[in-house]
């Protein structure tokens, strides 16, 4: 089952300060899940060196970091292949001022943009979509952040937020595992 991204970005916080990590959670998620995206091999722990290199110069983490990590990780995974599109990056809640959400959101698509970069280096040979939503991606990153808190520039912040699900969401479907079973595509033999 899928955890609450609440529960999971406290939790993170907290961990990541208590380990002294200078990464925010937001960042973490944002280049787990690019490193996801981009393609990494899913079925063994290819995704933690690049993690650590990104988050921590590649030193490792305190045990109950890497658990809580390794559990976002699977919790990444199952959305991103959920058929009813479920996923979602974690950010901060909608009570949380509009400025540190939008700050959160450039941040995660910096995080994301990197771990896409690092496992998928010939991004200039992707389809044109993929290509034209990283760009855009890339837009988002340096979003600005000073923003007024009114309903204009709340819906803006939306639209940016469900962009970034779906390039997100583009991006595994380009890069990803295969998510057809071979079994099935094979032709029975009479």
């Amino acid at each position: 089952m899928a955890t609450s991204p609440f529960f999971q970005i406290d939790n993170l916080h907290a961990a990541l300060q208590a380990a002294e990590i200078g990464q925010q959670a937001v960042e973490v998620h944002g280049a787990l899940v690019g490193l996801i995206c981009g393609g990494i091999n899913q079925k063994n722990d290819a995704w933690v060196q690049p993690l650590l290199e990104l988050i921590n110069d590649g030193q490792p983490l305190p045990q109950d970091l890497q658990q809580l990590i390794s559990e976002l990780y699977q919790d990444s995974v199952t959305r991103l292949s959920d058929p009813d599109f479920g996923f979602s990056p974690i950010l901060p809640e909608e009570e949380e001022p509009l400025s540190e959400r939008v700050e959160a959101l450039s941040l995660w698509v910096q995080s994301f943009l990197t771990g896409l970069a690092i496992i998928q280096p010939k991004l200039n040979k992707a389809s044109k979509d993929v290509q034209e939503v990283i760009q855009d991606l890339a837009n988002i990153a340096q979003v600005e952040i000073d923003v007024i808190d009114d309903d204009e520039s709340e819906a803006a912040y939306v639209e940016l937020l469900e962009f970034t699900r779906i390039a997100a969401l583009l991006c595994y479907s380009e890069f990803g595992p295969d998510l057809v079973d071979p079994e099935q595509e094979k032709p029975a033999l009479h």
